[in-house]
């Protein structure tokens, strides 16, 4: 029978990987210093004999060959006699002087390790002078290679389990992530499946680990973990149509996968996760037409990943893309009109667990998941009417306040676009990440700004007052007036959006100053009817909310308010 017998290593495959480094920068210190007798016995451990009787002699001439990743470069770097020929093999990672690049240069690991076990080797072997002492230390540093390290080799039967092996050996020391427990009980099954492992690694799963998308680590409240953790939980979230705790992440997948006759194939587990993966990328990049891509833009701002596991559901469904922004539109609604009435976001992770779990029993639909939203109640969970939502947009002090500026930026921006018509020539408002929230009457408003009165009031004043109001003491006239103003500068109807550098420019100037500015730089929807205004006080504050309450509960829906436009 043709081929070298090969065994699968369960645990150890990169300390093994390491020593062949290691035994690769040896041999060629070896060749350099011309020690044939130590080389012999050094090359025994980094080749195979007889490429005669291999079947893949390309292969089966390494003693360890890595599993998939990476393995061109490994060949490439291991197959290499000198320092010179590494270069010539490798030319990108070198400077003209032929040594290694050290910044801004990403090298492949084989090359780079043999690279520094030659370089560490060499320094050591040099720091005694004399051809004698240089035979010695090489004769040593041989010697602790070949003789004194030792490698405890534990060889499996074929009743035996080599995953729950593998789990055991890695229940103690450093813990490995998540992903890589699950990479390998994914290969491990392909092997018992005789499937096709490589072309499966090659095709389905290498993406997760070349692209730097999924490397990333993202925090979510307190954890911070790889976007591939979290995008493996969502997926199997949405799957499963249950909640999966991300510190046993591993455990949700292996439930995932099944057993016996439950068993999800190797090339079907990678396929489910495939399916997710450009759907999640484009929820968390918010970018592109598809409709889970402009929910992903339009919740980015509101700390929203409780519902990511619900997103990817309606995006894998069959429902068209009209009623899948139908659905995306009530999550939105949800999120907005809760944050507007100053309701709580504490139990939103129970809210869409619930609601996931709903959906995941039958096919998704728009009437399912508003009906049901709909009916939640209490402060914890109910999804405000026009009346709530209106007496809040109106009344409430929103900025500085209940939101802050990223979330009261993204729902004016929201506004803005819900304002404009199939006739206006932008229907989209272009370059948001240039604008700012500006106060029309600025938070600062004393200097410029006088009373109904025409007088003028003080900062201390407004300090004073804010004293008055906490311990709820009567407020005079004129107390009454600070009051008045001071709440109606964080409303909604005095909010708007402006450029940046023309809204710092302002800073707290007179109303004048800033409708000039207004007519000269802007042409948002949201600032029309200010630049013909004559003047700017609470009444126009209030009329001013009162017309756009009109736009907003338009495009954050009510619950009952259904239909799929």
């Amino acid at each position: 029978m043709l081929g070298v017998e090969a065994l699968h290593i369960i645990d150890g495959q990169q300390r093994l990987t390491t020593l062949q480094y290691v035994l690769a920068a040896l041999a060629i210190i070896l060749r350099e210093k011309q020690v044939p007798a130590l080389l012999s016995l050094v090359e025994s451990c980094l080749w195979n004999a007889n490429s005669e009787t291999m079947e893949t002699p390309e292969v089966e001439a390494f003693k360890v060959w890595p599993t998939f990743r990476d393995r061109g470069t490994f060949m490439n770097a291991m197959g290499a006699k000198s320092l010179d020929e590494l270069r010539e093999r490798f030319p990108a990672s070198y400077t003209h002087g032929g040594n290694l690049r050290k910044i801004g240069m990403r090298h492949p690991a084989a090359l780079e390790a043999i690279w520094y076990f030659n370089e560490r080797l060499a320094k050591w072997i040099a720091q005694e002078e004399g051809a004698d002492n240089a035979t010695r230390r090489i004769n040593a540093i041989a010697e602790a290679v070949l003789r004194d390290l030792n490698i405890v080799s534990i060889a499996l039967g074929a009743d035996d389990d080599a995953q729950v092996i593998f789990e055991t050996l890695n229940g103690r020391g450093a813990r490995l992530h998540a992903t890589d427990l699950i990479r390998n009980y994914i290969f491990m099954r392909a092997d018992r499946e005789h499937a096709a492992a490589g072309d499966l690694f090659d095709s389905l799963w290498k993406p997760f680990e070349s692209d730097d998308f999924w490397r990333e680590d993202q925090r979510r409240g307190r954890l911070k973990r790889p976007r591939l953790e979290w995008f493996i939980q969502t997926s199997l979230q949405a799957e499963l149509g249950e909640e999966i705790d991300v510190g046993r992440l591993y455990f949700g997948y292996k439930n995932f996968a099944g057993d016996g006759q439950k068993a999800v194939s190797a090339a079907e587990q990678l396929r489910v996760l495939n399916l997710y993966s450009e759907h999640y990328r484009q929820l968390i990049l918010g970018v592109g037409d598809a409709p889970i891509a402009q929910f992903g833009s339009r919740i980015s701002a509101w700390d929203a990943s409780t519902t990511h596991a619900i997103a990817l559901l309606i995006a894998k469904s069959r429902c068209l893309a009209e009623e899948q922004r139908a659905m995306f539109d009530d999550i939105v609604s949800y999120f907005v009109r809760r944050a507007v009435c100053g309701l709580t976001a504490k139990s939103y992770n129970k809210v869409f667990v619930q609601q996931l779990g709903q959906l995941a029993k039958g096919a998704p639909t728009f009437e399912a998941l508003h009906s049901s939203l709909a009916k939640l109640d209490g402060d914890a969970s109910r999804w405000p009417r026009d009346d709530e939502f209106r007496k809040s947009w109106l009344e409430a002090e929103i900025y500085p306040g209940r939101l802050d500026a990223t979330r009261t930026k993204s729902i004016l921006v929201e506004l803005e676009g819900g304002m404009r018509s199939a006739r206006t020539e932008e229907a989209f408002v272009l370059g948001v990440e240039s604008l700012d929230v500006d106060h029309i009457m600025p938070v600062s408003w004393f200097e410029h700004w006088p009373l109904p009165d025409r007088t003028h009031a003080t900062q201390s004043e407004s300090q004073e007052l804010s004293l008055a109001v906490f311990s709820d003491q009567p407020l005079s006239e004129r107390q009454a007036a600070i009051r008045r103003r001071d709440v109606a500068k964080a409303r909604l109807g005095n909010l708007t959006l402006l450029h940046y550098g023309v809204n710092r420019g302002l800073q707290h100037h007179a109303f004048d100053k800033k409708r000039e500015a207004l007519f000269a730089n802007s042409n948002l929807h949201l600032n029309r009817r200010l630049m013909v205004m004559p003047a700017w006080d609470e009444d126009e504050i209030d009329r001013r909310g009162r017309g756009t309450f009109e736009a907003a509960k338009q495009i954050w829906r009510a619950p009952g308010k259904t239909g799929i436009e």
